[in-house]
């Protein structure tokens, strides 16, 4: 019998643990006895309060209309974070299958598309285990980063310049330093993902608001992939709003994030801050810093909802586009009929085909053409070709309808 050869390949393969103690991320929720406790603790009862009575205000048909419009801004804001503007107008035809013939264009679009997708599966309750698990996490990833192009799957190593293909869905089997943040080894990333998964999933849903700040610092600091651990986790609070808040995904952490992205880097930074003293808590990293993150995290969630309310007010949201129809009708833009339609969605919320016959007193087959005509501009939408038609909110008409939800 021939001598065996050496398993070369599984040394090579080997992925380095430094046996760093999980205490590292500790801690990972703040304490009750800590002195800033109770104000957080207002502060997510109000996020909580808020959060269920926007969903409620808003009739069904628009909330359904208005989460596909949230994806897209969701998308837009999380890209800017990461320092890769695409426009939502630019994102909706990229949606529509229409690429800008610039190939950087052409690249972004398609990563605000995976965004888009994955965002809808997670709406749609694709995560069935733990939204912490590493299973979960790295299905998000995987299904992120398997529906980028090419190009946009290699980083760079900022110190050696050598270039690594990101594995979709992978974690990292290599040392990784962000900023300051030196990560820990990548064999330790499974051990620090179960502690993470066990620690975040056990927690009441109160806890789980309390929480959203840390789990998502935490998480980062972790930093299981080569790459897209940004999106991962601003998608995995996103799942988090849904399951703990009921959301519906009405309103926008990653807008929220966006519009303060030097003070949200800072609050990340200051979270790998080792313990100050003793009353700075009792684990390893600072409580003082991870709650002040936390009062950061929880009224930026505030503060969209107080946008999105403000904006959806059932009287400014009529206005608007009420005072848009007549312009676009006085303009030839629109058939004079497609007001009394609008106005008729804007107050019930969707109407039925055979209810538009009774709005227009006009024949069937001039009503389909009316309806064709608004569902074309990307004016009205429906679930199938014959059910209730209700409103869309198209990027390219967001500055008029929904002021301040995407940039001019």
């Amino acid at each position: 019998m021939g001598t065996k050869k050496p398993d070369i390949k599984a040394d090579i393969l080997a992925v380095i643990d430094r046996g760093e103690n999980l205490s590292m991320i500790e801690p990972l929720s703040i304490s009750a006895e800590f002195a800033q406790r109770k104000g957080l603790t207002d502060l997510a009862v109000e996020l909580a309060v808020k959060s269920a009575g926007f969903k409620r205000s808003l009739p069904l048909a628009i909330q359904s209309s208005l989460a596909t419009a949230i994806r897209a801004m969701n998308c837009y804001y999380s890209n800017l974070i990461e320092g890769h503007d695409t426009h939502p107008i630019q994102i909706e035809k990229a949606l529509q299958g229409n690429y800008s013939s610039d190939i950087k264009k052409r690249n972004l679009q398609k990563e605000a598309k995976a965004h888009i997708a994955v965002q809808e599966w997670i709406d749609k309750g694709g995560i069935k285990n733990s939204v912490y698990s590493s299973e979960s996490l790295c299905e998000i990833h995987r299904r992120f980063c398997s529906l980028l192009p090419e190009d946009l799957l290699w980083v760079e190593d900022p110190l050696t310049h050598k270039k690594e293909k990101v594995i979709p869905g992978q974690l990292r089997q290599a040392d990784i330093q962000v900023g300051n943040h030196i990560a820990i080894s990548p064999g330790a990333v499974p051990r620090f993902l179960s502690r993470f998964d066990s620690h975040y999933s056990a927690l009441g849903k109160s806890e789980t608001i309390l929480a959203l700040a840390a789990s998502h610092h935490r998480f980062l600091s972790i930093h299981p992939f080569l790459d897209g651990n940004g999106r991962v986790a601003r998608l995995m609070s996103h799942a988090i709003t849904l399951n703990a808040l009921e959301s519906g995904g009405m309103w926008s952490i990653a807008r929220g994030l966006a519009r303060n992205i030097d003070q949200y880097k800072e609050y990340l930074a200051n979270c790998d801050l080792p313990r100050r003293n003793d009353l700075d808590g009792r684990g390893n990293l600072s409580t003082e810093t991870l709650a002040d993150f936390t009062q950061f995290f929880l009224e930026t969630c505030i503060d969209q909802i107080n946008f999105m309310e403000k904006l959806m007010k059932p009287e400014h949201l009529r206005t608007r586009i009420l005072l848009w129809a007549r312009e676009e009708v006085e303009l030839g833009s629109l058939p004079s009929q497609a007001f009394p339609i609008l106005e008729a969605i804007l107050y019930r919320g969707e109407v039925t085909r055979r209810e538009i016959l009774d709005i227009l007193n006009v024949t069937d087959r001039h009503a389909r053409r009316i309806t064709s005509t608004l569902i074309e501009k990307g004016i009205l939408t429906s679930d199938t070709p014959k059910s209730a038609l209700k409103l869309a909110f198209p990027a390219t008409l967001a500055s008029r309808w929904m002021p301040g939800l995407f940039p001019p």
